[in-house]
């Protein structure tokens, strides 16, 4: 940081004195903080007193300090820290911070700083001939979606160009600074896009309506006509554990199991109208597909799996996987046709979701501990 001193004693006036609404606005302040804490209102008493004067003076210094109780330097020492506080004389008009902060430099803040050269003095800091003007350069005054932007006392003025900036100098030194209106010097609401919203305007919505509604038709159709049926008992390798388990027997051929998927494909299908090509799942009607399960009254809490959060446990659910011990049986076909309708790339082999579930099945968190040594998630 640049060495920052106060003013030449030429610039410094005689006195200060808070007027009568800053007066009693400052006694207001310092009565916010408890008894022995009123130092605390410094930095408020100093903002006020440059809103003021449009400068931070010696006197505005020395009167702070003897409203708070303070020495004279450990004002002067927050003064001089803060680059918000001014201590030399600025435009009586307007001060003109430009940011110059990477998104504003990539933006075009160096063509601004040129106007302010070229409207009011090659120097920052130096006041144009008439003393209504000045300028600076700034760090980021946090508008970067907004970039280039100025600030000229409290309000930003932002997507400036070089001709913008002018006129809004122009006005300012007019005295008509406030007829400008503050924000976006452009087509823009804020920082939402340029032009306004591309996306999911009413025309958007209505040209997609029809294929949506279509697509949830054929795929309803679809899931009736070829109702998933899994492999016989014979032809799929059984686990112990689904040996012990007799809810692990019922496939979803029932037909309240075929509702809950044909009302699954509908709601996929509103969401985002796309067939099982294109998304790369495979199909549910697979030999590979694990046997699912009517949902029991108590279900295991599929989540205690590390790689499983709530919206992957729904997506379990959907299919018919609703137990620890399910997940336990899995074989490696199976595992694979899970991962790829999840479209997991590999995680349930990597986070070993098999062995969660058989220590999870076997003896729930207890297990879970004696064989990860840390708690299930």
């Amino acid at each position: 940081m640049s060495v920052r001193r106060l003013a030449e004693d030429q610039f410094q006036p005689a006195a200060f004195a808070f007027n009568d609404e800053n007066a009693a606005w400052a006694d207001k302040t310092i009565q916010k903080y408890p008894e022995g804490r009123q130092q605390s209102a410094v930095i408020p008493l100093l903002m006020r007193a440059q809103e003021q004067d449009g400068w931070v003076t010696r006197p505005a210094i020395e009167k702070i300090a003897d409203m708070l109780d303070m020495a004279y330097i450990r004002v002067l020492e927050v003064a001089t820290f803060y680059t918000q506080f001014q201590l030399n004389p600025v435009g009586t008009r307007a001060h003109i911070q430009v940011c110059g902060t990477t998104p504003c430099m990539l933006r075009g803040s160096e063509s601004l700083m040129a106007v302010c050269k070229s409207k009011i003095h090659h120097h920052p800091f130096e006041r144009n001939a008439e003393g209504t003007l000045s300028w600076e350069e700034v760090e980021c005054l946090g508008a970067c979606v907004n970039a280039p932007m100025v600030m000229i006392g409290k309000d930003t003025y932002e997507d400036l160009t070089p001709e913008r900036l002018e006129q809004i100098i122009d006005t300012f030194e007019a005295g008509n600074g406030a007829s400008i209106t503050p924000g976006p010097q452009i087509d823009r609401h804020f920082s939402s896009p340029e032009g306004g919203p591309t996306t999911l305007t009413d025309d958007d919505s209505k040209a997609k309506k029809a294929p949506a509604k279509k697509a949830v038709a054929e795929a309803a159709t679809a899931k009736v006509d070829a109702a998933p049926v899994p492999p016989s008992e014979a032809a799929r390798p059984k686990s112990t554990d689904a040996e012990t388990n007799p809810a692990l027997k019922t496939p979803v051929t029932a037909p309240k199991a075929a509702a809950k998927n044909v009302k699954a494909v509908e709601e996929q299908a509103v969401a985002a109208p796309v067939t099982a090509a294109e998304t790369g799942k495979p199909s549910l009607t697979d030999k590979n597909r694990p046997a699912g399960i009517d949902k029991p009254e108590t279900p295991d809490d599929l989540k205690m799996i590390s790689g499983v959060g709530p919206k992957i446990e729904s997506t379990l659910h959907e299919i018919g996987i609703f137990t620890f011990a399910q997940v336990a049986s899995w074989k490696k076909a199976e595992r694979e046709w899970v991962d790829g309708y999840l479209n997991f790339k590999g995680r349930i082999e990597r986070d070993d979701w098999v062995k969660q579930a058989k220590a999870l099945a076997k003896g729930g968190e207890a297990e879970y501990i004696k064989v990860f040594g840390k708690k299930p998630r």
